[in-house]
């Protein structure tokens, strides 16, 4: 006989389902469970198992300063041995005065002074030595590069003053003040003056600003005497 089935009973299965499960599954007396599949493999395992086994076979971790691989991992306290950069050393290819190996009392070719006196007299204050530089670039041979040297600088010393010392004047004229022009003037009598002391002494004398300048006189004034 048939179940009689109320409204609530909204199960949409089969009332057999149960039924039929156990006897397939072996629950009420089916057949048994069989075993499925075969064993464990190993996946992506290799002939050569040295290095997964022993951790310590594989090449250590380099730090930046690549110390050798047998020297032990230092600690992260430990500050790095390598070289600090090389500081920057400025421009290297500044016209230079070359050294003289000989005696400044000898004779410059070309004038027929001594170098002491042929490196100072192009220093002279007042414009004066505006003149004997112009002569020692045309007399003086390129062999004597110390008093050419002295005499380029020196020329083109002289010029920036005048130049600065028009704009002086041109401005004392427009505002009726001289005192820049004076104070101008007793500062490079006071560095003309230091040039001629110090170069008498045979001290190293270079105004890096007008190496540039000192140079292009020295290279396009041809002297007359090229021995």
């Amino acid at each position: 006989m048939e179940t009689k089935k109320s409204k609530y009973d909204t199960n949409p299965l089969d009332p057999d389902v149960e039924r039929k499960a156990e006897e397939n599954w072996g629950d009420s007396g089916g057949g048994t469970t069989q075993q499925v599949g075969r064993a464990t493999r190993d996946v992506g395992r290799s002939a050569n198992e040295d290095a997964r086994r022993n951790v310590y076979s594989e090449a250590p971790t380099r730090r930046y300063d690549n110390p050798p691989l047998e020297a032990p991992y230092p600690s992260v306290f430990v500050p790095p041995t390598y070289a600090p950069p090389a500081q920057y050393q400025g421009r290297q290819n500044i016209y230079q005065p070359p050294v003289s190996d000989t005696s400044p009392s000898r004779s410059v070719r070309g004038i027929g002074i001594p170098e002491k006196w042929a490196v100072v007299v192009p220093y002279l204050p007042f414009y004066i030595g505006l003149v004997p530089a112009l002569f020692e670039l045309f007399l003086v041979p390129r062999k004597e590069g110390k008093v050419r040297f002295h005499a380029s600088q020196a020329l083109a010393l002289h010029i920036t003053f005048l130049i600065i010392q028009t704009l002086f004047d041109a401005i004392s004229g427009i505002t009726g003040s001289s005192l820049g022009g004076t104070l101008f003037k007793l500062a490079a009598l006071v560095f003309l003056i230091i040039s001629i002391v110090r170069v008498s002494k045979g001290e190293p004398h270079q105004i890096a600003p007008l190496a540039e300048p000192a140079k292009w006189f020295n290279d396009h004034i041809e002297p007359r005497n090229k021995d």
